[in-house]
């Protein structure tokens, strides 16, 4: 805050230079773990914001959206949002762990309307990975926009544009380890997409018209420098590291919790990771206690120092297909920086509850 205190790139002076230029560092360091171009990457609030720019953004008079059955409300409110205000409409596709029957529901959907597929690359619930790259190859054959939501893969799972992703969109807090209010938009160019907000760029100020080049066209206002800048050292951390690396030590981690989980009768799990099919998965395992709604059972989780979200995760399409839409489930998700003695001691704290 007090290095890169200046707005970058709305002034000459000294301040504001090296502002845009640590700027311009994360821009980098964020487009190259994504093996990206650092103009098609673009800076957002979250997420959510970004996922809004690309669904909005591509939607056009009568489009047709394809999505899965286990997308964020993230994704899934600005497609029905977008189909209602073009007069379109959606359809949605089971994903399941047979990679081949994925696709192939995902391709029944596809229509001669269709615009857009949209996919999450991991489910944020049960953590349920899609085939990406093979999804990727169904969307340049059918010449249809696919648009990934990585909230829950980036900075675990190694996601390439050049696995064939038109738009990724991310969160700067979670697997990339940025701060909170972050996220990106990244594209590769090959498909226009209209703006939802206009504004200052501090380019082409002449202009009354939003600018047509990137990433200015998507960057109106004032950003968030510093929450930017910050985000760009969790990329640099996640691409020394290593997202091979990264995702072996927390799929172990959910590995071990399932088995200790296993163990105790009174803990349901909704999805379990193994040896075996730990290559299906993100490092996520939804659960519950044996006589407690999610929410009351993270609440006696976390007085005990183990912070877990309790609820629907506001992703309802994953919760309706695992049955658990009434009362949600309890979410276990490392982090690069849990250990596996942490993980013995939540076993050991379940053992305690469930008495």
């Amino acid at each position: 805050m007090s290095a890169y205190g200046a707005n970058p790139g709305r002034s000459g002076h000294r301040f504001s230079s090296e502002t845009a230029q640590a700027v311009y560092k994360s821009r980098e360091q964020c487009a190259e773990l994504f093996g990206a171009e650092p103009e098609n990457t673009v800076f957002t609030l979250n997420c959510t914001h970004a996922l809004n720019f690309a669904i909005k953004g591509i939607a056009r008079n009568g489009c047709h959206f394809v999505a899965s059955d286990m997308e964020h409300n993230a994704a899934i409110r600005p497609i029905y949002a977008a189909a209602e205000h073009y007069g379109g409409t959606v359809t949605l596709f089971e994903a399941l762990e047979d990679e081949e029957q994925t696709v192939w529901n995902a391709e029944r959907a596809i229509r001669s309307d269709t615009c857009a597929l949209v996919c999450t690359a991991a489910s944020n619930v049960i953590g349920l990975r899609t085939p990406i790259r093979e999804l990727a190859a169904l969307c340049r054959r059918k010449k249809i926009c696919f648009i990934v939501d990585a909230a829950q893969g980036a900075g675990t799972l190694d996601l390439q544009m050049s696995d064939g992703i038109n738009i990724l969109c991310a969160a700067g807090h979670k697997g990339l380890y940025g701060p909170m209010g972050t996220g990106l938009m990244i594209t590769d160019g090959k498909y226009p997409l209209n703006t939802i907000i206009e504004g200052g760029t501090g380019s082409a100020s002449e202009s009354l018209v939003q600018p047509d080049f990137m990433p200015d066209r998507f960057e109106s206002g004032t950003i968030n420098t510093a929450g930017v800048i910050a985000l760009g050292a969790g990329a640099e951390f996640v691409r020394r590291r290593g997202t091979a690396v990264i995702l072996s030590h927390e799929l172990d981690l959910c590995e071990r919790f399932c088995a200790g989980a296993r163990k105790n009768g009174k803990i349901r799990l909704y999805n379990e990771i193994t040896r075996e099919n730990a290559d299906k998965y993100a490092p996520v395992v939804s659960f519950n206690i044996e006589g407690l709604n999610s929410s009351d059972g993270a609440a006696q989780l976390s007085r005990h120092g183990f912070y877990m979200r309790g609820g629907l995760h506001c992703a309802p399409l994953a919760h309706r297909k695992i049955g658990t839409l009434d009362g949600g489930t309890i979410r276990f998700s490392p982090s690069v920086f849990t250990t596996a003695q942490e993980v013995d001691l939540l076993i050991r704290e379940l053992g305690i509850i469930t008495r």
